[in-house]
């Protein structure tokens, strides 16, 4: 297939989106090419522009960089030299320590797992320093990455909470005198992660069909698709939580020695269809 340029800097090469731009003259000793070009590793066009935006805002980034260290610093004889900047303050991983040591009692394994792979995330793009050397720029680069992953606003906006409460509890702790980078970068809106409900029709055919096969899994489908529960619920209820000679089916969701409710507000009543 011949190649497509759909937009600035992004071409479209047998169905995949691919990044495209010139070296700038004056940074071309630094590159073996004269042009970068790179898959985004993506089919869809709102994925690429998105992606384009951030690897522009990456490259313009370095390249002001490498300028910058070109140029001869205006009075520099007038510096003075300091021994004494403090980098003592903890490390994130310690960070994180401190956190699961004290926030993490009586968590379960989803509270304690997400906690580490998010400074997993940290460490692996900007490394495991002292939580006073992290900058406002290494948080937006940080957003960028998780982006660049495909991570829905949502997503992105609970690993930011995260890292956030784990890097502020260690502040307040330690009692620095320093603020939180992570806590003032700009994270795009969640309206776009709007779930749309699944068409009652569609419901209406996936029980039909689930109703010829008498097994586990099809009548738990059943029972999630008309009581509107979690999987998770569905799948922690004890008999006694399921009152079927009511005169209106209902089940009790509650929390059990097996199985918590994720939030405090999801303990509810769920009516039933008796025709199951």
């Amino acid at each position: 297939m011949r190649n497509k340029y759909v937009t600035n800097h992004v071409l479209l090469r047998n169905e995949t989106y691919y990044f495209l731009k010139r070296v700038p003259y004056d940074l071309k000793e630094y590159y073996s090419v004269k042009r970068l070009c790179f898959s985004l590793k993506t089919k869809s066009y709102t994925s690429a522009l998105r992606i384009t935006k951030s690897v522009l805002q990456r490259l313009e980034d370095y390249w002001l960089g490498i300028r910058l260290q070109k140029m001869d610093i205006p009075a520099i004889h007038l510096v003075k030299a300091n021994d004494n900047v403090d980098d003592s303050s903890p490390l994130i991983s310690d960070a994180l320590d401190l956190y699961l040591k004290l926030k993490g009692e009586g968590k379960d394994k989803t509270f304690i797992r997400t906690a580490n792979r998010n400074i997993e995330y940290i460490i692996k793009v900007l490394s495991n320093k002292s939580i006073r050397l992290y900058s406002s720029s290494d948080a937006s680069k940080f957003r960028d990455w998780l982006m660049e992953q495909g991570m829905s606003n949502s997503t992105l906006k609970r690993v930011f909470s995260s890292v956030k409460a784990i890097i502020n509890l260690t502040i307040n702790e330690h009692g620095l005198d320093i603020t939180n980078p992570f806590s003032k970068v700009y994270l795009p809106s969640i309206d776009s992660d709007i779930r749309v409900s699944i068409p009652l029709e569609d419901i209406k055919i996936i029980q039909t069909i689930s109703k010829k096969e008498d097994d586990e899994l099809r009548w738990l489908l059943l029972l999630l698709s008309d009581s509107g529960m979690r999987l998770s619920e569905a799948l922690g209820l004890s008999k006694d939580d399921i009152n079927l000679n009511n005169p209106i089916p209902h089940i009790r969701l509650i929390p059990h020695p097996w199985r918590r409710l994720k939030t405090r507000t999801s303990g509810k009543v769920c009516s039933i269809n008796k025709r199951f």
